[in-house]
Protein backbone atom coordinates (compact mmCIF):
# COMPACT_ATOMS: atom_id res chain seq x y z
CA UNK A 1 0.00 0.00 0.00
CA UNK A 2 1.19 3.50 -0.83
CA UNK A 3 1.18 6.53 1.47
CA UNK A 4 -1.95 7.75 -0.33
CA UNK A 5 -3.71 4.43 0.37
CA UNK A 6 -2.79 4.61 4.06
CA UNK A 7 -3.93 8.23 4.26
CA UNK A 8 -7.34 7.54 2.72
CA UNK A 9 -8.01 4.44 4.83
CA UNK A 10 -6.70 5.90 8.10
CA UNK A 11 -8.39 9.27 7.61
CA UNK A 12 -11.77 7.68 7.01
CA UNK A 13 -11.51 5.42 10.05
CA UNK A 14 -10.59 8.45 12.16
CA UNK A 15 -13.67 10.25 10.87
CA UNK A 16 -15.84 7.28 11.88
CA UNK A 17 -14.30 7.24 15.38
CA UNK A 18 -15.03 10.97 15.83
CA UNK A 19 -18.63 10.31 14.77
CA UNK A 20 -19.01 7.67 17.49
CA UNK A 21 -17.62 10.06 20.09
CA UNK A 22 -20.04 12.77 18.93
CA UNK A 23 -23.10 10.57 19.42
CA UNK A 24 -21.80 9.03 22.66
CA UNK A 25 -22.19 12.33 24.50
CA UNK A 26 -25.84 12.64 23.46
CA UNK A 27 -27.28 9.44 24.89
CA UNK A 28 -29.00 9.40 28.25
CA UNK A 29 -31.26 6.33 28.06
CA UNK A 30 -31.49 2.84 26.57
CA UNK A 31 -34.46 4.01 24.49
CA UNK A 32 -32.09 6.41 22.77
CA UNK A 33 -29.18 3.94 22.74
CA UNK A 34 -31.08 1.04 21.13
CA UNK A 35 -33.88 2.58 19.00
CA UNK A 36 -33.01 6.27 18.65
CA UNK A 37 -36.23 7.28 20.47
CA UNK A 38 -38.16 5.82 17.50
CA UNK A 39 -37.80 9.02 15.50
CA UNK A 40 -35.36 8.07 12.73
CA UNK A 41 -36.33 9.05 9.18
CA UNK A 42 -37.24 6.23 6.79
CA UNK A 43 -34.64 7.03 4.06
CA UNK A 44 -31.81 6.82 6.61
CA UNK A 45 -33.21 3.63 8.15
CA UNK A 46 -33.70 2.09 4.69
CA UNK A 47 -30.06 2.65 3.79
CA UNK A 48 -29.05 1.34 7.20
CA UNK A 49 -31.12 -1.83 6.72
CA UNK A 50 -29.19 -2.44 3.54
CA UNK A 51 -25.76 -1.52 4.85
CA UNK A 52 -25.80 -3.44 8.12
CA UNK A 53 -26.30 -6.76 6.32
CA UNK A 54 -24.56 -5.92 3.06
CA UNK A 55 -21.18 -5.96 4.68
CA UNK A 56 -17.55 -6.77 4.02
CA UNK A 57 -18.70 -10.38 4.13
CA UNK A 58 -21.10 -9.75 1.25
CA UNK A 59 -18.30 -8.05 -0.67
CA UNK A 60 -16.08 -11.07 -0.21
CA UNK A 61 -18.80 -13.67 -0.77
CA UNK A 62 -20.64 -12.18 -3.75
CA UNK A 63 -17.45 -11.47 -5.68
CA UNK A 64 -16.10 -14.95 -4.98
CA UNK A 65 -19.42 -16.45 -6.08
CA UNK A 66 -19.41 -14.48 -9.35
CA UNK A 67 -15.77 -15.29 -10.14
CA UNK A 68 -15.77 -18.99 -9.27
CA UNK A 69 -19.45 -20.03 -9.53
CA UNK A 70 -22.51 -18.58 -11.35
CA UNK A 71 -25.49 -16.24 -10.80
CA UNK A 72 -27.88 -18.43 -8.78
CA UNK A 73 -27.07 -16.56 -5.58
CA UNK A 74 -27.96 -13.33 -7.40
CA UNK A 75 -31.34 -14.90 -8.20
CA UNK A 76 -31.84 -15.46 -4.46
CA UNK A 77 -30.98 -11.78 -3.87
CA UNK A 78 -33.57 -10.71 -6.47
CA UNK A 79 -36.24 -12.53 -4.46
CA UNK A 80 -35.77 -10.01 -1.62
CA UNK A 81 -37.65 -7.12 -3.32
CA UNK A 82 -39.88 -9.48 -5.30
CA UNK A 83 -41.22 -11.72 -2.50
CA UNK A 84 -39.58 -11.11 0.89
CA UNK A 85 -40.19 -7.36 1.22
CA UNK A 86 -43.93 -7.52 0.38
CA UNK A 87 -44.49 -10.39 2.83
CA UNK A 88 -42.63 -8.72 5.69
CA UNK A 89 -44.21 -5.32 5.05
CA UNK A 90 -47.72 -6.76 4.88
CA UNK A 91 -47.61 -9.43 7.60
CA UNK A 92 -44.92 -8.70 10.18
CA UNK A 93 -44.25 -4.96 10.37
CA UNK A 94 -47.78 -4.00 11.53
CA UNK A 95 -47.54 -6.51 14.39
CA UNK A 96 -44.11 -5.30 15.52
CA UNK A 97 -45.06 -1.63 15.31
CA UNK A 98 -48.24 -2.18 17.37
CA UNK A 99 -46.23 -3.76 20.16
CA UNK A 100 -43.40 -1.14 20.30
CA UNK A 101 -40.73 -3.78 20.88
CA UNK A 102 -37.06 -3.31 21.70
CA UNK A 103 -36.33 -7.05 21.46
CA UNK A 104 -38.07 -8.93 18.64
CA UNK A 105 -38.28 -11.98 20.89
CA UNK A 106 -40.48 -10.23 23.40
CA UNK A 107 -43.21 -11.07 20.90
CA UNK A 108 -42.67 -14.80 21.49
CA UNK A 109 -43.27 -14.42 25.23
CA UNK A 110 -46.42 -12.37 24.73
CA UNK A 111 -47.73 -14.88 22.19
CA UNK A 112 -46.51 -18.11 23.85
CA UNK A 113 -44.39 -18.03 27.01
CA UNK A 114 -40.96 -17.14 28.34
CA UNK A 115 -39.43 -20.49 27.35
CA UNK A 116 -40.22 -19.85 23.68
CA UNK A 117 -38.86 -16.30 23.97
CA UNK A 118 -35.53 -17.50 25.35
CA UNK A 119 -35.29 -20.16 22.63
CA UNK A 120 -35.81 -17.51 19.96
CA UNK A 121 -33.33 -15.15 21.56
CA UNK A 122 -30.75 -17.94 21.82
CA UNK A 123 -31.04 -18.83 18.12
CA UNK A 124 -30.60 -15.21 17.10
CA UNK A 125 -27.65 -14.72 19.48
CA UNK A 126 -25.88 -17.87 18.27
CA UNK A 127 -26.27 -16.82 14.65
CA UNK A 128 -25.13 -13.25 15.31
CA UNK A 129 -21.98 -14.32 17.13
CA UNK A 130 -21.13 -16.68 14.26
CA UNK A 131 -21.93 -13.99 11.69
CA UNK A 132 -19.79 -11.37 13.46
CA UNK A 133 -16.89 -13.77 13.87
CA UNK A 134 -17.03 -14.69 10.19
CA UNK A 135 -17.18 -10.99 9.30
CA UNK A 136 -14.06 -10.22 11.32
CA UNK A 137 -12.22 -13.15 9.76
CA UNK A 138 -13.25 -12.10 6.23
CA UNK A 139 -12.01 -8.56 6.86
CA UNK A 140 -8.73 -9.87 8.21
CA UNK A 141 -8.32 -12.04 5.09
CA UNK A 142 -8.65 -8.93 2.93
CA UNK A 143 -6.09 -7.13 5.08
CA UNK A 144 -3.76 -10.14 4.81
CA UNK A 145 -4.04 -10.08 1.02
CA UNK A 146 -3.46 -6.31 0.87
CA UNK A 147 -0.43 -6.23 3.21
CA UNK A 148 1.05 -9.71 2.59
CA UNK A 149 0.58 -10.71 6.23
CA UNK A 150 1.67 -14.10 7.55
CA UNK A 151 -0.84 -16.44 9.21
CA UNK A 152 0.32 -15.37 12.68
CA UNK A 153 -0.03 -11.71 11.70
CA UNK A 154 -3.53 -12.57 10.43
CA UNK A 155 -4.47 -13.57 13.98
CA UNK A 156 -3.27 -10.22 15.31
CA UNK A 157 -5.20 -8.46 12.55
CA UNK A 158 -8.40 -10.21 13.70
CA UNK A 159 -7.79 -9.16 17.31
CA UNK A 160 -6.88 -5.52 16.59
CA UNK A 161 -9.71 -4.95 14.11
CA UNK A 162 -12.15 -6.58 16.53
CA UNK A 163 -11.05 -4.43 19.46
CA UNK A 164 -11.28 -1.20 17.48
CA UNK A 165 -14.73 -2.07 16.19
CA UNK A 166 -15.95 -3.08 19.65
CA UNK A 167 -14.81 0.22 21.15
CA UNK A 168 -16.65 2.08 18.40
CA UNK A 169 -19.84 0.04 18.84
CA UNK A 170 -19.89 0.42 22.61
CA UNK A 171 -19.57 4.21 22.37
CA UNK A 172 -21.91 5.18 19.59
CA UNK A 173 -25.27 3.46 20.00
CA UNK A 174 -27.88 3.02 17.27
CA UNK A 175 -27.67 6.58 15.89
CA UNK A 176 -23.94 6.30 15.24
CA UNK A 177 -24.49 2.85 13.75
CA UNK A 178 -27.17 4.05 11.34
CA UNK A 179 -25.20 7.09 10.19
CA UNK A 180 -22.07 4.98 9.72
CA UNK A 181 -24.17 2.58 7.65
CA UNK A 182 -25.03 5.48 5.34
CA UNK A 183 -21.43 6.63 4.92
CA UNK A 184 -20.31 3.01 4.45
CA UNK A 185 -22.76 2.56 1.58
CA UNK A 186 -21.49 5.68 -0.18
CA UNK A 187 -17.78 4.85 0.24
CA UNK A 188 -18.00 1.14 -0.58
CA UNK A 189 -20.40 1.76 -3.47
CA UNK A 190 -18.05 4.40 -4.88
CA UNK A 191 -15.05 2.09 -4.58
CA UNK A 192 -16.84 -0.78 -6.33
CA UNK A 193 -18.04 1.50 -9.14
CA UNK A 194 -14.50 2.83 -9.62
CA UNK A 195 -13.01 -0.69 -9.70
CA UNK A 196 -15.66 -1.81 -12.20
CA UNK A 197 -15.02 1.10 -14.56
CA UNK A 198 -11.24 0.63 -14.41
CA UNK A 199 -11.52 -3.14 -14.91
CA UNK A 200 -13.87 -2.85 -17.90
CA UNK A 201 -11.46 -0.33 -19.42
CA UNK A 202 -8.68 -2.96 -19.29
CA UNK A 203 -10.70 -5.42 -21.41
CA UNK A 204 -10.84 -5.04 -25.18
CA UNK A 205 -14.47 -4.67 -26.16
CA UNK A 206 -15.51 -3.58 -22.68
CA UNK A 207 -18.87 -4.76 -21.35
CA UNK A 208 -19.71 -6.50 -24.63
CA UNK A 209 -16.74 -8.81 -24.12
CA UNK A 210 -17.63 -9.33 -20.45
CA UNK A 211 -21.16 -10.34 -21.45
CA UNK A 212 -20.17 -12.65 -24.33
CA UNK A 213 -17.37 -14.45 -22.44
CA UNK A 214 -19.56 -14.73 -19.35
CA UNK A 215 -22.32 -16.38 -21.39
CA UNK A 216 -19.87 -18.68 -23.14
CA UNK A 217 -18.33 -19.82 -19.84
CA UNK A 218 -21.71 -20.30 -18.10
CA UNK A 219 -20.96 -17.60 -15.50
CA UNK A 220 -24.33 -15.87 -16.01
CA UNK A 221 -26.44 -19.01 -15.43
CA UNK A 222 -29.28 -18.40 -12.97
CA UNK A 223 -32.09 -20.63 -14.25
CA UNK A 224 -30.66 -24.15 -14.11
CA UNK A 225 -33.91 -26.15 -13.87
CA UNK A 226 -32.33 -29.51 -13.05
CA UNK A 227 -34.00 -30.59 -9.81
CA UNK A 228 -31.22 -31.79 -7.55
CA UNK A 229 -31.47 -31.35 -3.78
CA UNK A 230 -27.72 -31.92 -3.43
CA UNK A 231 -26.75 -29.13 -5.83
CA UNK A 232 -26.16 -25.70 -4.32
CA UNK A 233 -26.51 -23.86 -7.63
CA UNK A 234 -29.82 -24.44 -9.33
CA UNK A 235 -33.09 -22.54 -9.64
CA UNK A 236 -34.88 -24.47 -6.90
CA UNK A 237 -32.08 -24.24 -4.35
CA UNK A 238 -31.80 -20.50 -4.99
CA UNK A 239 -35.55 -20.06 -4.47
CA UNK A 240 -35.46 -22.12 -1.26
CA UNK A 241 -32.65 -20.00 0.15
CA UNK A 242 -33.94 -16.68 -1.13
CA UNK A 243 -37.47 -17.16 0.17
CA UNK A 244 -37.01 -18.95 3.48
CA UNK A 245 -33.65 -17.72 4.80
CA UNK A 246 -33.91 -14.14 3.54
CA UNK A 247 -37.53 -14.02 4.71
CA UNK A 248 -36.37 -15.12 8.16
CA UNK A 249 -33.64 -12.47 8.21
CA UNK A 250 -36.04 -9.69 7.31
CA UNK A 251 -38.97 -10.83 9.43
CA UNK A 252 -37.50 -12.07 12.72
CA UNK A 253 -33.88 -10.91 13.00
CA UNK A 254 -33.28 -8.39 15.77
CA UNK A 255 -31.05 -6.35 13.43
CA UNK A 256 -34.06 -5.67 11.19
CA UNK A 257 -36.79 -5.43 13.85
CA UNK A 258 -34.69 -2.94 15.86
CA UNK A 259 -34.50 -0.70 12.78
CA UNK A 260 -38.23 -0.99 12.10
CA UNK A 261 -38.69 0.12 15.72
CA UNK A 262 -36.48 3.17 15.12
CA UNK A 263 -39.09 4.57 12.68
CA UNK A 264 -42.18 6.41 13.99
CA UNK A 265 -44.94 4.37 12.30
CA UNK A 266 -45.90 1.49 9.95
CA UNK A 267 -45.77 3.48 6.67
CA UNK A 268 -42.26 4.74 7.51
CA UNK A 269 -41.02 1.23 8.34
CA UNK A 270 -42.50 -0.09 5.09
CA UNK A 271 -40.90 2.63 2.99
CA UNK A 272 -37.53 1.93 4.62
CA UNK A 273 -37.89 -1.78 3.85
CA UNK A 274 -38.87 -1.17 0.21
CA UNK A 275 -35.85 1.11 -0.27
CA UNK A 276 -33.64 -1.55 1.28
CA UNK A 277 -35.06 -4.26 -1.01
CA UNK A 278 -34.31 -2.35 -4.19
CA UNK A 279 -30.84 -1.50 -2.95
CA UNK A 280 -30.17 -5.20 -2.34
CA UNK A 281 -31.15 -6.05 -5.92
CA UNK A 282 -29.25 -3.22 -7.61
CA UNK A 283 -26.04 -3.39 -5.56
CA UNK A 284 -25.93 -7.20 -5.68
CA UNK A 285 -26.19 -7.03 -9.48
CA UNK A 286 -23.33 -4.50 -9.51
CA UNK A 287 -21.15 -6.80 -7.40
CA UNK A 288 -21.87 -9.80 -9.60
CA UNK A 289 -21.07 -7.75 -12.70
CA UNK A 290 -17.76 -6.79 -11.11
CA UNK A 291 -17.06 -10.44 -10.26
CA UNK A 292 -17.78 -11.50 -13.83
CA UNK A 293 -15.54 -8.68 -15.10
CA UNK A 294 -12.69 -9.93 -12.91
CA UNK A 295 -13.22 -13.46 -14.24
CA UNK A 296 -13.23 -12.27 -17.86
CA UNK A 297 -10.17 -10.10 -17.27
CA UNK A 298 -8.19 -13.18 -16.29
CA UNK A 299 -9.52 -15.09 -19.30
CA UNK A 300 -8.23 -12.30 -21.55
CA UNK A 301 -5.05 -11.74 -19.51
CA UNK A 302 -4.35 -15.17 -17.93
CA UNK A 303 -1.87 -15.44 -15.09
CA UNK A 304 0.01 -18.05 -17.11
CA UNK A 305 -0.62 -20.62 -19.81
CA UNK A 306 -3.18 -23.10 -18.51
CA UNK A 307 -3.85 -21.00 -15.40
CA UNK A 308 -6.35 -18.24 -16.17
CA UNK A 309 -7.12 -17.39 -12.50
CA UNK A 310 -4.51 -16.52 -9.86
CA UNK A 311 -3.65 -19.16 -7.30
CA UNK A 312 -4.60 -17.78 -3.89
CA UNK A 313 -4.46 -19.11 -0.34
CA UNK A 314 -8.20 -18.30 -0.10
CA UNK A 315 -10.61 -17.64 -2.96
CA UNK A 316 -12.13 -14.96 -0.74
CA UNK A 317 -9.05 -12.79 -1.39
CA UNK A 318 -9.67 -12.43 -5.14
CA UNK A 319 -10.94 -8.82 -4.98
CA UNK A 320 -8.02 -7.25 -3.14
CA UNK A 321 -5.56 -9.35 -5.16
CA UNK A 322 -7.12 -8.05 -8.38
CA UNK A 323 -6.98 -4.41 -7.24
CA UNK A 324 -3.34 -4.72 -6.16
CA UNK A 325 -1.99 -6.65 -9.15
CA UNK A 326 -4.23 -5.84 -12.10
CA UNK A 327 -5.29 -2.23 -11.46
CA UNK A 328 -2.72 -0.66 -9.09
CA UNK A 329 -4.41 2.74 -9.39
CA UNK A 330 -3.11 5.28 -6.78
CA UNK A 331 -5.39 5.48 -3.75
CA UNK A 332 -7.84 2.83 -5.02
CA UNK A 333 -6.75 0.13 -2.59
CA UNK A 334 -6.97 2.60 0.31
CA UNK A 335 -10.48 3.62 -0.75
CA UNK A 336 -11.49 -0.03 -1.06
CA UNK A 337 -10.11 -0.94 2.36
CA UNK A 338 -11.75 2.12 3.94
CA UNK A 339 -15.11 1.02 2.54
CA UNK A 340 -14.57 -2.60 3.51
CA UNK A 341 -13.51 -1.87 7.06
CA UNK A 342 -16.31 0.60 7.56
CA UNK A 343 -18.69 -2.04 6.20
CA UNK A 344 -17.29 -4.53 8.66
CA UNK A 345 -17.48 -2.01 11.49
CA UNK A 346 -21.08 -1.06 10.80
CA UNK A 347 -22.06 -4.74 10.73
CA UNK A 348 -20.14 -5.69 13.86
CA UNK A 349 -21.35 -2.67 15.82
CA UNK A 350 -24.89 -3.45 14.70
CA UNK A 351 -24.41 -7.04 15.87
CA UNK A 352 -23.11 -6.17 19.32
CA UNK A 353 -25.81 -3.51 19.74
CA UNK A 354 -28.47 -6.07 18.77
CA UNK A 355 -27.03 -8.67 21.15
CA UNK A 356 -26.95 -6.16 23.97
CA UNK A 357 -30.58 -5.22 23.29
CA UNK A 358 -31.76 -8.85 23.44
CA UNK A 359 -29.57 -9.64 26.46
CA UNK A 360 -30.99 -6.66 28.35
CA UNK A 361 -34.60 -7.28 27.33
CA UNK A 362 -34.75 -11.09 27.13
CA UNK A 363 -32.20 -12.51 29.54
CA UNK A 364 -32.08 -9.75 32.15
CA UNK A 365 -35.89 -9.48 32.27
CA UNK A 366 -35.91 -5.94 30.92
CA UNK A 367 -33.85 -4.65 33.83
CA UNK A 368 -33.27 -0.93 33.49
CA UNK A 369 -29.52 -0.91 32.99
CA UNK A 370 -27.61 2.32 32.76
CA UNK A 371 -26.20 3.29 29.36
CA UNK A 372 -22.76 2.66 30.88
CA UNK A 373 -23.65 -0.97 31.68
CA UNK A 374 -25.20 -1.42 28.24
CA UNK A 375 -21.90 -0.29 26.75
CA UNK A 376 -20.06 -2.79 28.93
CA UNK A 377 -22.27 -5.58 27.56
CA UNK A 378 -21.47 -4.38 24.03
CA UNK A 379 -17.76 -4.67 24.81
CA UNK A 380 -18.18 -8.23 26.13
CA UNK A 381 -20.06 -9.32 23.00
CA UNK A 382 -17.39 -7.72 20.84
CA UNK A 383 -14.73 -9.73 22.64
CA UNK A 384 -16.80 -12.89 22.09
CA UNK A 385 -16.93 -12.07 18.36
CA UNK A 386 -13.12 -11.89 18.26
CA UNK A 387 -12.89 -15.34 19.84
CA UNK A 388 -15.43 -16.69 17.37
CA UNK A 389 -13.47 -15.21 14.45
CA UNK A 390 -10.39 -17.20 15.44
CA UNK A 391 -12.45 -20.42 15.15
CA UNK A 392 -13.98 -19.65 11.72
CA UNK A 393 -11.29 -21.39 9.59
CA UNK A 394 -12.33 -24.80 10.95
CA UNK A 395 -15.96 -24.27 9.85
CA UNK A 396 -15.41 -23.97 6.11
CA UNK A 397 -13.09 -22.85 3.33
CA UNK A 398 -15.29 -19.97 2.10
CA UNK A 399 -16.65 -17.45 4.59
CA UNK A 400 -19.95 -16.87 2.79
CA UNK A 401 -20.76 -20.58 2.81
CA UNK A 402 -20.18 -20.62 6.58
CA UNK A 403 -22.72 -17.84 7.09
CA UNK A 404 -25.23 -19.42 4.69
CA UNK A 405 -25.12 -22.66 6.69
CA UNK A 406 -25.59 -20.77 9.95
CA UNK A 407 -28.48 -18.77 8.50
CA UNK A 408 -30.40 -21.80 7.28
CA UNK A 409 -29.77 -23.82 10.43
CA UNK A 410 -30.67 -21.12 12.99
CA UNK A 411 -33.07 -18.74 11.28
CA UNK A 412 -35.23 -21.48 9.76
CA UNK A 413 -36.60 -22.70 13.12
CA UNK A 414 -36.90 -19.09 14.30
CA UNK A 415 -39.05 -18.18 11.29
CA UNK A 416 -41.20 -21.24 12.08
CA UNK A 417 -41.85 -19.99 15.62
CA UNK A 418 -42.90 -16.52 14.47
CA UNK A 419 -45.08 -17.94 11.69
CA UNK A 420 -46.88 -20.11 14.25
CA UNK A 421 -47.49 -17.07 16.43
CA UNK A 422 -48.49 -14.50 13.81
CA UNK A 423 -50.52 -16.66 11.42
CA UNK A 424 -52.33 -19.20 13.66
CA UNK A 425 -54.67 -18.39 16.52
CA UNK A 426 -54.78 -22.09 17.49
CA UNK A 427 -51.04 -22.58 18.10
CA UNK A 428 -49.87 -22.57 21.73
CA UNK A 429 -46.64 -22.70 23.74
CA UNK A 430 -46.36 -26.51 24.12
CA UNK A 431 -47.08 -26.95 20.42
CA UNK A 432 -44.49 -24.33 19.49
CA UNK A 433 -41.81 -25.99 21.61
CA UNK A 434 -42.58 -29.43 20.15
CA UNK A 435 -42.56 -27.92 16.66
CA UNK A 436 -39.15 -26.40 17.38
CA UNK A 437 -37.86 -29.80 18.51
CA UNK A 438 -39.05 -31.42 15.27
CA UNK A 439 -37.44 -28.62 13.28
CA UNK A 440 -34.10 -29.27 14.99
CA UNK A 441 -34.42 -33.01 14.35
CA UNK A 442 -35.10 -32.24 10.68
CA UNK A 443 -31.93 -30.12 10.63
CA UNK A 444 -29.90 -32.94 12.20
CA UNK A 445 -31.23 -35.31 9.54
CA UNK A 446 -30.47 -32.88 6.70
CA UNK A 447 -26.89 -32.38 7.89
CA UNK A 448 -26.28 -36.13 7.64
CA UNK A 449 -27.41 -36.28 3.99
CA UNK A 450 -26.17 -34.84 0.71
CA UNK A 451 -28.83 -32.12 0.88
CA UNK A 452 -27.41 -28.71 -0.03
CA UNK A 453 -27.24 -26.26 2.87
CA UNK A 454 -29.28 -23.87 0.71
CA UNK A 455 -32.29 -26.01 1.71
CA UNK A 456 -31.72 -25.92 5.48
CA UNK A 457 -33.97 -22.90 6.05
CA UNK A 458 -36.88 -24.40 4.08
CA UNK A 459 -36.61 -27.80 5.77
CA UNK A 460 -36.41 -26.44 9.32
CA UNK A 461 -39.06 -23.72 9.03
CA UNK A 462 -41.65 -25.88 7.27
CA UNK A 463 -41.16 -28.81 9.66
CA UNK A 464 -41.38 -26.45 12.69
CA UNK A 465 -44.68 -24.98 11.47
CA UNK A 466 -46.22 -28.31 10.44
CA UNK A 467 -45.26 -30.09 13.67
CA UNK A 468 -46.17 -27.07 15.80
CA UNK A 469 -49.67 -26.78 14.34
CA UNK A 470 -50.26 -30.51 14.76
CA UNK A 471 -48.92 -30.67 18.32
CA UNK A 472 -50.95 -27.62 19.36
CA UNK A 473 -54.16 -29.59 18.77
CA UNK A 474 -53.27 -31.80 21.73
CA UNK A 475 -53.30 -28.83 24.13
CA UNK A 476 -55.93 -26.20 25.05
CA UNK A 477 -56.37 -23.31 22.63
CA UNK A 478 -55.05 -19.90 23.81
CA UNK A 479 -57.47 -17.43 25.35
CA UNK A 480 -58.61 -15.25 22.44
CA UNK A 481 -58.54 -12.15 24.67
CA UNK A 482 -54.80 -12.58 25.18
CA UNK A 483 -54.16 -12.66 21.43
CA UNK A 484 -55.29 -9.08 20.82
CA UNK A 485 -52.71 -7.31 18.68
CA UNK A 486 -50.52 -10.43 18.34
CA UNK A 487 -51.96 -11.87 15.11
CA UNK A 488 -51.75 -10.82 11.49
CA UNK A 489 -54.87 -8.92 10.45
CA UNK A 490 -55.27 -8.70 6.66
CA UNK A 491 -56.51 -5.37 5.37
Amino acid sequence: MTFLDWSICGGYLLLVAVQAWWFAGRQDSNEEYFVGRRRMGWPIVGVSLFATNFSALSFVGLLREAVYEDYHLLLAKFLVPAIVVPLVAWVFIPVFQRLQLISAYEYLERRFDRRVRLCGSFFFSAYTLGWMGTMLYASALLLQSSLDLSDSQLVWAVVLVGLFTTAYAAAGGVRAIIWTDVSQTLVLGGAVAAILLLAVNRIDGGLATVWSVGLEQGKLEMFDLRFDFAARSNFYSACAYGIFVYLAHHAVSQSYVQRYAATPDVPSARRALVLHGWMVAVISALFFLLGTTIFVYYQVHPVSAGQPLPELAKQDQIATHFVRKALAFPGLLGLLLAGLFTAMMSSIDSGVNNLTAVATSDWLSGRDLSVRNSRLLCALFGAAAVVTALAVPVLGSNVFDVVMRLGGALFGPLLGLFALGVLSSRSNAPGALLGLLVGLLALAWAMQTDLSHWWYGAITSVSTVAAGLTASLAFPAPDSRKLEGLLFRPR
